[in-house]
């Protein structure tokens, strides 16, 4: 299996890398500052690009099973860049020979009851509310697109940091998944399996779905 990684230097990005190449994949990390990405690996290629200028990766995507893309604003602050990039690389994968599109979501457009989403909740953080409005909008992009793409929107549980990876996790759809308990939460490395399996599975296509412990 041979993906291109867009977002690697990032928590979630590294961990899906670090499943990745576990798996025996070769990864194209696409990174605008590979100082950044020092490690080294046979599989690992990196090369430097934007994911806004296609020109500057689109060559290097050509011959992968799939793209996977871990992006956010936080390095910039442009929150139109994250549903802006969803758009770019829906429009342009498929010129590379690329069909398959993975793309970590974020929780707070999930339901927690009909008609009221995880980020309506008065207690949902204020400093998370931005990059879950534009996360939201992402999803908005996937759902419109016309594109020849076979994409999945990946949104985590609530809550996702680093922790053990312990290969189980639970799939769903529009709705937060909890625990017994009402917890909602999944680790990054078990986050990463799940997504690499979609590729694997091939299944999941053209949909939202989300995956916690």
């Amino acid at each position: 299996m041979k993906i291109a990684l867009f977002g690697a230097t990032g928590h979630i990005g590294q961990g899906i890398l670090d499943e990745a190449l576990s798996r025996g994949y070769d990864v194209v990390a696409v990174v605008r500052d590979p100082s950044r990405l020092p490690q080294s690996n046979a599989k690992l290629k990196v090369v430097t690009g934007d994911v806004a200028n296609p020109s500057t990766w689109i060559d290097a995507v050509r011959g992968t099973d799939a793209v996977a893309a871990s992006l956010s604003a936080n390095r910039d602050g442009n929150l139109d860049s994250v549903p802006a990039n969803a758009g770019v690389l829906l429009d342009n994968i498929s010129k590379a020979g690329v069909k398959r599109l993975l793309w970590v979501g974020g929780a707070g457009s999930l339901e927690v009851a009909p008609g009221k989403r995880v980020i309506d909740d008065p207690h949902f953080p204020a400093e998370w509310k931005p990059q879950a409005e534009a996360q939201g909008k992402a999803l908005d992009v996937f759902r419109a697109s016309k594109a020849p793409v076979e994409w999945t929107y990946i949104s985590p549980a609530a809550m996702i940091q680093p922790g053990e990876r312990t290969g189980t996790y639970r799939v769903g759809g529009d709705q937060l998944l909890t625990d017994a308990e009402g917890n909602s939460k999944i680790s990054i490395a078990d986050y990463a399996i799940a997504l690499l399996d979609r590729i694997e599975k091939h299944d999941a296509l053209n949909q939202r779905i989300t995956v916690a412990y």
